[in-house]
This record gives structure tokens, sequence and C-alpha cells, in this order.
């Protein structure tokens, strides 16, 4: 298996892997199980033997679960690892209640996170959002304070506006902006886009398949139980139009030989050095053809085809991504 290169993470960040691993999917999410935590452990360690050191996790992802097992995937090998961890978010039994991003309880949640990860220093640190419920300075000048305290070295923020990310990083710089991106959801292209290039700052790309919709796998109509009827985009005729528009990225993923996915994850990748795709996984069989598609190239045709195809709006209904 071929390794992947390495990339600035902002105009004066670290140096991290072109493609990150999110570790979501290890844990129970949107009402599903665990996967096995042997595999789990093992795809890390995989990732980490393949030059794969971002490693994505969150503290209410499984209510600390997802911690864990990154904890014990990295133990005896940390230097090989760079560890991005989202806080805020609270859920009780798999409901979500809102955000608490009062400074006392960040100052309580990394300490947790550092006992889970086994760990004294997390690499990045982030918000999940920002909602206006606490002021802006509060939340960054906290992680400001944890940097000073050299329990963590970036900030990170993730899922806000390009007039929080102004504010965010003129009270710290910021490092990462975390966000969702892909060739069906690029309303960020507007704004929030050249605002993070424009202060130097990287950007790490989840959802490059859209939840699926990308995969090619997707049919109409969907399963009763999936967690996709929460979402519009998904619903009906929406979803039945949606994926009339995925058949034009299928053929032309079989004219080059590779996978819808591979080519959502491409599209992502070809669109600055700048932005990392994020990309979940929980098997160790998904790494090499993950791998593979940051070494896809496009025409000047073929990207021409793709972003008129998916062009901003040409998606209907909406996802948590549209808030």
């Amino acid at each position: 298996m071929s390794t992947i290169t390495k990339i600035p993470l902002g105009k004066n960040g670290p140096l991290v892997s072109r493609l990150g691993l999110g570790c979501m999917r290890m844990s129970p999410v949107w009402g599903g199980k665990a996967s096995d935590e042997t595999e789990s452990i093992a795809t890390i360690q995989q990732a980490l033997d393949s030059g794969i050191n971002f490693l994505n996790t969150g503290d209410f992802y499984g209510a600390g679960h997802n911690e864990l097992v990154v904890g014990k995937a990295i133990k005896g090998r940390r230097d090989d690892a760079f560890i991005s961890v989202k806080f805020g978010a609270i859920f009780y039994n798999g409901q979500w209640l809102g955000l608490d991003l009062r400074p006392n309880s960040i100052r309580n949640f990394i300490n947790y996170s550092l006992v889970r990860l086994g760990i004294d220093t997390i690499d990045l640190y982030q918000p999940c959002r920002l909602d206006n419920s606490v002021p802006v300075e509060d939340v960054i000048g906290t992680v400001a304070d944890l940097i000073k305290e050299g329990k963590v070295r970036y900030l990170g923020v993730s899922e806000i506006t390009a007039a929080q990310l102004r504010l965010a990083n003129s009270v710290h710089p910021v490092t990462a902006l975390e966000i969702g991106y892909s060739l069906a959801d690029r309303q960020i292209e507007r704004e929030l886009l050249p605002t993070a290039k424009e202060l130097g700052i990287g950007v790490v790309a989840f959802a490059n398949t859209a939840e699926g919709l990308l995969t090619g796998e997707m049919t109409a109509p969907l399963p009763a139980g999936s967690y996709h009827h929460h979402f519009s985009r998904f619903q009906g005729e929406n979803l039945v139009k949606n994926l009339e528009k995925v058949e034009v990225l299928k053929a032309m993923a079989k004219e080059k030989g590779y996978t819808p996915t591979q080519l959502a994850i491409a599209w992502v990748n070809a669109q600055g050095n700048h932005i990392m795709p994020l990309v979940s996984m929980s098997r160790r069989s998904r790494l090499p053809e993950n791998m593979q598609a940051m070494d896809i190239v496009f025409t000047p045709a073929e990207m021409e085809k793709l972003n008129t195809q998916f062009a901003i709006g040409t998606i209907l209904g909406d996802t948590y991504l549209q808030r």
C-alpha cells in the first residue's frame, strides 16, 4: 500500500497527512451500533502505518467511547498521530440536548478527553459549533488559555459562519476549519471557503459523499429505518431527482475505472492544497480505495462537467449541513 503525502495544515500550521481519518463511525452514531473494536483499532493503526496521521474524534462520539478507542490505538505511538478533538455537544440517551460552551465546562471536557485518549496534549481542539449561547471571545479565549497551559497545541473551529471565523481568528489564530464539503454541498464556496483561504486557515472537509448520496449505492425509496429520512434531501421526489444527478458521477467513475465514492473524495482533494478530505472509516478494507482516490486526476472537461452537474443549488432539499 502506498503512503499518503503531508501538507501544512493552514498557512502556519503543522504538517499533516493529505487525507484525514474520521473515527466517528467506530462508535454508536445516528442510532447505530459500535463497530468491532478490534477492527477499529487495527484500522487506525494501519492508517498510521500508511502515513495517515490526522485522526478526528469528538468527546461526545459514543459518550467518550470514540476517544477510548483512539487512545488504545495510539498507545505506544503517540508521535505518529495528530489528534483532532471536537467538544461542546451534549447528548443524553442518544438525543441531542444542545451545546455547552461555557469556559468552565470546556476546562472540564478537556481533562476527561486527555484521560480517555491517554495523552498529555491534544493537537487540535475545537468547539463543534458556535451558537451565540456564549460569546465567541469566551469560547476561543478558553482554548487559547489551554494552549498556553500546554494542554492544546492548535486551535480549530467547526461548522461556523465566515463572520464567526473572522471573529475567532481575531481572538487567537485559527489553524483549521472543519466543515462539510462535497459536490452536493457547495454553499460554503460563496463566503466561508474564501474567508478561510484569505486568513490562511486550513480546511478539514468531511461528508465528502454527502451522507452516502454520492456513493452510487443509494436507491429510492430508502429503508424505513434509515436516519436519512430526517433530511429533506432524501425524501420523496427530492431523492429521486438527486439520484438522477448522481448518474453522471457514476458514469464518469465507470469510464475512469474508479468508484463514485473515490471520485467524490478526489473532487474535494482537487479543490486546493489547503483542503484535506476527512473520510470516515472503521474497516481496514476501506483504506486502499480511499487512499487511491487521492491520486485521481480530472481533465478540465471532466471537472467542468462535474461542476456544472453539481452547481450550487442543483441538489434539492437540505441536510444538517444547512442550518
